[in-house]
């Protein structure tokens, strides 16, 4: 009989089994892996290239300070100078959070007026109201609607963010297309979405986008993630939780009880509390009911470089360019038509992505010899490339979004990526590419959806939901811990927080 029995042991059941087993608790956690930490790890992708990358998840922005001082986690987290850089043929955006005037100047010089640049100061400014006011929330029992309001304490800034599409919203503030791509790109991550749809989805990702620690600010984990998941194993540890690895959950009773398979055997324990750091997906299956997938969408690509690329814009240097978030083919027009060509069952022709180089701000994620010779890793993040696109061929059509994505790149530099890209000891290029569908067969992702499912408002919308932590499932001793809880999504390590309060609560 243990107190606790997790299934899964990415960061938010290594956050929860901390907690708990600092409280005093008997804490079992069962991962199907040979490693902990779900999807927020660094491994060396390529064979004979010492790069160790953050190969799934890669930046941090949700992670509460307070749970970082509540279990005296080492991890740093490093705050990128630049925001992001655009480039629009010779020219790009520049957003540097150190150099208003230069910010400025950027806007001025892609739009032709000062307008943007004040409009991006009045949405930065509310955006950043709204993160410092939602952000303590999220450790917090929920409140309704009506009490998220109260909180914001601005009409304007929820009418925006929380009642109107974001869209409308954009099109409203922003007069230029480009400007207007650069907002949305953060109500698009991961989510397959219209951002005039009347659904809000896009509200939501933008609003999780935004609130960050009450910064907003999307910053770089010292080490890799691995480090941020090493960090968390030792203090489970530390604090006498058992954490087990290659165990397979195989079934989770209402009861209590925990079916799972090692290398012994099939085997059942039995808890007070079980905790499901699963999608609900998986955890229906597991309980033996069933549930639609979400439907994930995004392509990952993982790359190390021999040198960056060299830019068509000469005012500004790589290093700036890749230092923060480098958009490609974002605009507001781009966006849309990628979005269309999606629904309609295609690869978008000129997919819309994001990348940025982690190396730059923490070199230590490469070798010595990788490091003196100038090399970098590349992390690439495309939009609009939902499951759907890949069920019938996995290969063929992971093969065409690559091309497509490099073509998409390749169009926005001076030079082709491919000539940048190292090769291995065996002279292949390090480069990988991760589809929903991959992470649905090789993370047990339901759809590849890699916030478990689509993301929520962060306060009760069902009344009896009201005061609770968002965690509770229809069995009151089966909560969820991942990201498919109410206030999930992302390295955050909230909903990990979230269910070891209820459960010492109960």
């Amino acid at each position: 009989m243990h107190d606790v029995v997790i299934a899964g042991g990415g960061h938010n059941g290594l956050v929860a089994a901390a907690y708990l087993a600092r409280a005093g608790r008997r804490v079992l956690l069962l991962e199907r892996a040979d490693h902990l930490g779900g999807l927020a790890v660094s491994q060396r992708v390529f064979p004979g290239t010492d790069a160790r990358l953050s190969r799934y998840s890669y930046l941090v922005s949700l992670l509460p300070t307070k749970i970082v001082r509540d279990l005296g986690l080492r991890v740093e987290l490093r705050r990128r100078r630049y925001a992001s850089y655009t480039p629009s043929g010779d020219r790009g955006l520049l957003v540097d959070h150190e150099d208003t005037a230069r910010t400025a100047a950027s806007f001025a010089a892609l739009t032709g007026g000062t307008k943007d640049f004040e409009a991006w100061q009045r949405f930065s400014a509310m955006a950043g109201h709204v993160a410092r006011q939602v952000a303590p929330t999220l450790l917090e029992p929920l409140t309704d609607r009506a009490g998220m309001r109260r909180i914001v304490a601005d009409d304007l800034a929820w009418r925006d963010l929380f009642e109107r599409p974001v869209g409308d919203v954009v099109d409203e503030r922003f007069g230029d297309d480009l400007v207007r791509g650069v907002v949305l790109t953060d109500a698009l991550i991961g989510t397959f979405a219209d951002p005039g749809d009347a659904s809000l989805l896009a509200n939501r990702c933008l609003l999780y986008h935004l609130v960050g620690d009450g910064t907003g600010d999307w910053k770089v984990p010292v080490g890799g993630m691995g480090a941020l998941t090493d960090d968390l194993v030792r203090t489970a540890r530390a604090a006498g939780a058992d954490l087990r690895t290659g165990a397979e959950v195989i079934g989770i009773d209402p009861s209590g009880e925990v079916a799972f398979r090692d290398g012994t055997g099939e085997h059942a324990v039995t808890a007070r509390h079980v905790l499901a750091n699963l999608p609900r997906a998986a955890l229906a299956r597991l309980m033996g009911g069933d549930a639609e997938p979400p439907e994930g969408s995004q392509l990952k690509v993982n790359m190390v470089l021999a040198r960056l690329p060299r830019l068509r814009d000469r005012s500004v240097r790589p290093e700036e360019a890749f230092g923060g978030t480098f958009h490609i083919n974002e605009s507001a027009s781009q966006l849309a038509a990628a979005h269309a060509a999606a629904a309609a069952g295609r690869v978008p022709p000129l997919p819309p992505a994001e990348v940025y180089c982690h190396s730059l701000t923490d070199p230590s994620i490469l070798g010595p010899e990788l490091r003196a010779s100038g090399a970098q890793t590349l992390t690439l993040f495309g939009l609009h490339m939902p499951a759907r696109l890949f069920r019938a061929d996995p290969d063929g059509a992971r093969e065409q979004a690559l091309r497509a994505t490099f073509a998409s790149l390749n169009s926005v530099l001076a030079e082709p990526v491919e000539d940048c890209v190292l090769r291995g000891p065996d002279g292949a290029p390090c480069v990988e590419a991760k589809t929903p569908v991959d992470l649905e067969a090789e993370a047990g992702l339901p759809g590849g959806h890699i916030f478990h499912r689509d993301l929520s408002w962060p306060f009760a919308e069902d009344p009896a939901e009201r005061g609770r932590w968002g965690v509770e499932t229809g069995h009151p001793r089966v909560l969820l811990c991942g990201a498919g809880a109410r206030r999930g999504g992302g390295v955050s390590g909230i909903p990990g927080h979230n269910a070891a309060r209820a459960v010492l609560e109960a």
